[in-house]
């Protein structure tokens, strides 16, 4: 009666791994290596169930021949550990070897394989049924060791996500320990060293899916930050400055305002004093920029000397932003150079109501333009140099 209660406890087992291999391979958000890891885990984990279940149900018959007794029990005591260096292996950083693991479960191999030939491991009886051998410390040793090198490995792992998302996934290991624990413990009527192993296994894959996606999502914002800022300057970047052409493209309010500016004689300055003296003058003209027609609005820098800002304002108002431009910009002094002149054009959508963010754009880029010829009319500067 408890060898069918057992037996079907197995065939829910491997059903469960079934639908957690099915689920695994249709998650698109899990890396195709750690898929691999994960499947080939609950692929060990059947295996090792199937070895024992089948020890257990051909133990004692009589038609079975002692080697096939003796070859099922070395398959069950080799699988069972790899199933535990697999679990090891779930929680372990991808591409880093575990040369204890292996050594361990290669060790065990060898001597699992001697042992079906020399009856080391199992003692056949005459009616065919098993008892442990002389040498069956030694496996147990072996489990032992995986088995708190998984412990270790988990603790590790523990430690690459927030406090708060470490009790659960300390709760699986805890949940694979007490099944472990039972069936090595009280024995042969407690068999549910598998179970408890499916339930891990599941365990840490939902642990992974909800912590380990949510850890990626983190990085890969945090990632889109550094894009979305500019390195030198700290203003938004060319990549944000797109971003919030696409998001004015759907919704433009009436009151903005788009600034075009682009700094003045900056390839002088890099070629006659340097490019540290030509990074102070972007920097600076960022510092201005934000400190005015930029505080309450979005700076980017789109070029190497350009930049776009664009702000909500009445059109009436713009006059008084340029003036504080120009004062921030008269104020500002580098320590290698101490003089920033700007070329300033805008457009504004309260004046041009039909137009769109891009067409903005482009409107404020000739207003630009057309102070940038004054510029090179008053210094006498070749446009080409300048």
């Amino acid at each position: 009666m408890i060898t069918n209660y057992y037996t079907s406890i197995i065939m829910l087992v491997l059903l469960a791994l079934i639908v957690l291999s099915i689920l695994i391979s249709e998650n698109n958000r899990l890396p195709q290596a750690k898929k691999r890891v994960f499947i080939a885990t609950n692929i060990l984990i059947a295996l090792a169930a199937i070895a024992e279940c089948t020890g257990v149900n051909i133990g004692g018959n009589e038609y079975i021949p002692k080697w096939v007794i003796a070859a099922v029990k070395a398959a069950d005591y080799t699988l069972t550990p790899m199933m535990a260096g697999a679990l090891t292996m779930l929680v372990q950083e991808q591409n880093k070897k575990n040369r204890f693991l292996q050594k361990i479960l290669i060790g065990n191999a060898v001597v699992q394989i001697i042992s079906a030939f020399q009856g080391w491991m199992i003692v056949i009886d005459d009616q065919n049924y098993y008892t442990h051998g002389q040498l069956y410390p030694i496996y147990m040793a072996f489990y032992l060791l995986i088995i708190v090198n998984f412990m270790f490995r988990m603790l590790e792992y523990g430690k690459t996500f927030q406090k708060q998302n470490r009790r659960s996934l300390y709760a699986a290991m805890i949940l694979i320990y007490v099944g472990i624990g039972m069936q090595e413990v009280l024995g042969t009527n407690y068999r549910v060293a598998y179970l408890a192993a499916t339930f891990g296994a599941t365990l840490l894959y939902i642990h992974y899916s909800e912590f380990s996606q949510l850890k990626m999502d983190e990085e890969l914002i945090e990632q889109q930050t550094k894009l979305s800022n500019d390195p030198l300057t700290g203003v938004l970047s060319r990549f944000a400055y797109v971003d919030a052409i696409d998001t004015y493209a759907d919704d433009l309010p009436d009151n903005l305002v788009v600034f075009l500016i682009d700094i003045n004689g900056l390839k002088v300055v890099n070629d006659s004093i340097g490019h540290d003296a030509g990074d102070e003058l972007i920097c600076g003209a960022a510092k201005c920029i934000e400190g005015s027609i930029g505080r309450k609005g979005q700076t980017f820098r789109i070029g190497g000397d350009e930049f776009v800002v664009f702000t909500t304002m009445p059109h009436k108002e713009i006059d008084k932003a340029l003036s504080d431009l120009k004062h921030e910009t008269n104020e500002w002094s580098g320590k290698k150079i101490d003089k920033l002149s700007l070329s300033v054009g805008y457009a504004s959508a309260e004046k041009y109501k039909e137009l769109s963010i891009k067409e903005l754009v482009k409107e404020a880029d000739k207003s630009m333009y057309e102070q940038k010829k004054e510029y090179y009319q008053i210094s006498g500067h070749n446009r080409r140099n300048s």
